[in-house]
């Protein structure tokens, strides 16, 4: 396989809003794992401005990889924000079952003021319709919440911009997390597999016990709580969103069922799912 990267575009520099700048740096580069702003990454309350300039990184990022050569494949590395906040909301009234079929509702972030779902959800939209207009080959990686320091010193607290709404979340069952270790070898598998296509929601664990919620919420807030929670908040809530699609994928990958020939690499159409 030829070379990748992970690329943290920070859409607070002059680089990210000059598309051959990065063109130029990634003439030998053959993927691009695209993350997340590192403002995002770090949990910094970003404000509504960030938004636009989430997007604008975005497509730059998508631009460059259209203009280089030796590209492959690009993996973009996308949110389950971008999937969960239907128009409905997501929280115990919540029937559907989030998939890689779903988006996030771009008026009701609004309205609310989810700016992270709604920068996550503008910024895939806006790499898809890049990337199908230039015939790029691109898989997104919706990624939970990241269990995981981003920097050293830099632990995940409450404050996440993420998990803004954390308690309807939870109430439509689905609050999800992943693990570091297998976020990245979603993105290998992704990179290396010859049939995927589309978006593959990742996550280790759907947070919908209430074991699962008091461990995260210790974890987000070491401090121990003043009291428990009352006994009609302590109820198993039914999981309502799913990640098969790359559940199938990690398995066919890990036994190895996939054949390298050529380049290694399927050329797949771009669709949604």
């Amino acid at each position: 396989m030829g070379a990748f990267r992970v690329l943290n575009p920070n859409p607070f520099t002059p680089r990210a809003l000059k598309p051959f700048a990065w063109a130029w740096a990634w003439q030998q580069l053959s993927c691009p794992f695209v993350l997340a702003p590192a403002c995002w990454l770090a949990g910094l309350l970003c404000p509504e401005s960030t938004v636009e300039k989430e997007v604008r990184a975005a497509h730059n990022v998508l631009e460059a990889c259209a203009q280089t050569d030796a590209m492959e494949r690009v993996v973009f590395t996308s949110s389950v924000t971008a999937v969960i906040w239907s128009g409905a909301g997501a929280g115990a009234h919540r029937v559907e079952v989030a998939d890689e079929r779903s988006w996030s509702d771009l008026a009701f972030c609004r309205k609310f003021k989810l700016w992270h779902a709604l920068a996550k959800t503008l910024s895939e939209k806006t790499a898809w319709a890049l990337a199908m207009d230039r015939g790029v080959d691109m898989v997104a990686i919706n990624a939970g919440l990241l269990l995981a320091a981003p920097e050293p010193g830099l632990g995940l607290t409450a404050a996440h911009p993420y998990l803004k709404g954390a308690p309807d979340m939870y109430d439509g069952g689905v609050l999800a997390t992943v693990d570091v270790g297998f976020l990245a070898d979603a993105h290998v598998a992704a990179y290396e597999s010859p049939t995927v296509y589309g978006r593959y929601l990742c996550f280790s664990n759907a947070v919908c016990r209430p074991e699962d919620a008091v461990k995260l919420a210790q974890m987000l807030s070491p401090a121990p709580p003043r009291s428990s929670p009352p006994s009609d908040e302590l109820k198993v809530i039914p999981q309502r969103i799913q990640g098969k699609k790359l559940n199938k994928l990690m398995l066919e990958f890990a036994s190895g069922v996939y054949t390298i020939q050529g380049d290694g690499l399927g050329r797949n159409s771009l669709p949604h799912r």
